[in-house]
């Protein structure tokens, strides 16, 4: 009867029904148990609030008296080491540390693995062709457009995306269009801002270190793992003041480092001198009385730097680093004759270096 009270929308129908009532009868019936529910109803909230107005007394009891506090939590500690405690259950076969940080990345379906090449334009144009393309010339570009970058790859790799305002970005190789048209912008995957250019765009080595530098002449070593972060507004890696912008992202190799600035001044020191950190505005690289920099590139002490001539014709190798090597932050001197106008660094192989 109760049951049917409580939860019958239309309880006398169901009371006639069930039981074999008249009208009358159930009538009476539902009079009487709805006075008896609200009865108990009533008792049952009064219950409630005496229970709770003691356990408020209590508490504004425990609250002002420090005395009681304490001996409050050594009980609760007793009683917590009888429970927990070395006792018939045996010892704790659990333990309590720091929650593991997961690379959402890895959690992921496993991705086909083949190679492809992927080609951006200097617009943000990108796309994938299967295989590594050994001669692109015929790779096609919007009116306009032009090759950028050009990079052989895993269809399981993702890139490495480094942008003008210091933001990096990873990029997965598998959510690239695919095919020999002209692609799709890369914005459509990562968030740049207005007037941000793409600086690089690399294969990501998870235990790799890319060095990066300002135009007004400041940088730094970061390890890839923790620059790069896989959404749309990537991580700010770079603090730049209001008029600079990142000019350098490159792999670092070698054990040292050039630079050169718009004043064709020429520095090399040791790349231990450049600390390694994963956000900052970074050190010094070189001094400038007029000019800023111009290009930064990594190498190894004992085989010099090589560049090609301006003909063109010939390659250009300085064994010799002695009268440029210094220290971080030093001004440099001229670079050596033959080395290109433009202040850039253009690797060629050691071998090919003859003159």
């Amino acid at each position: 009867v109760i049951r049917i009270i409580r939860e019958e929308d239309e309880p006398k129908p169901v009371l006639m029904a069930t039981f074999e009532l008249n009208e009358r009868q159930a009538e009476a019936v539902l009079n009487l148990r709805l006075r008896n529910l609200r009865k108990l109803e009533e008792m049952a909230l009064e219950k409630e609030r005496k229970a709770l107005a003691k356990e408020r007394r209590e508490l504004a009891a425990l609250l002002s008296d420090p005395a009681k506090r304490r001996a409050t939590l050594a009980a609760a500690m007793r009683d917590g080491a009888e429970t927990w405690g070395q006792g018939q259950l045996g010892p704790r076969r659990t333990e309590l540390g720091a929650a593991p940080v997961l690379d959402p990345a890895l959690m992921e379906l496993p991705v086909e693995r083949y190679p492809v090449t992927v080609f951006c334009s200097a617009k943000g144009w990108v796309r994938t062709v299967r295989g590594h393309q050994g001669d692109t010339s015929e790779a096609k570009y919007k009116d306009g457009d032009a090759e950028r970058f050009v990079i052989p790859a895993q269809s399981s790799d993702r890139l490495l995306a480094v942008a003008t305002d210091g933001r990096c970005y990873l990029v997965p190789v598998e959510k690239l269009p695919s095919g020999r048209g002209q692609g799709e912008p890369l914005s459509i995957l990562i968030d740049l801002a207005r007037g941000v250019d793409l600086l690089t765009l690399l294969v990501h080595r998870p235990d790799g270190r890319i060095a990066l530098a300002t135009r007004s002449g400041r940088g730094f070593v970061a390890r890839e793992s923790e620059i790069a972060a896989q959404t749309r507004g990537g991580r700010q890696v770079v603090n730049l003041e209001p008029d600079d912008r990142l000019a350098i992202a490159i792999p670092v190799t070698g054990d040292h480092v050039a630079v050169i600035g718009t004043n064709n001044k020429l520095l090399v020191f040791p790349l231990a001198e450049l600390p390694e950190m994963s956000r900052g505005r970074g050190v010094l690289l070189q001094r400038y009385k007029d000019g800023r920099l111009s290009d930064l590139a990594t190498l190894d002490l004992a085989d010099g730097l090589a560049w090609p001539m301006a003909s063109g014709s010939r390659i250009r190798h300085e064994k010799d680093l002695g009268p440029w090597l210094g220290k971080r932050g030093q001004a440099g001197r001229n670079a050596p004759s033959g080395f290109p106008r433009d202040q850039k660094f253009r690797p060629v192989p050691v071998e090919e270096g003859k003159g």
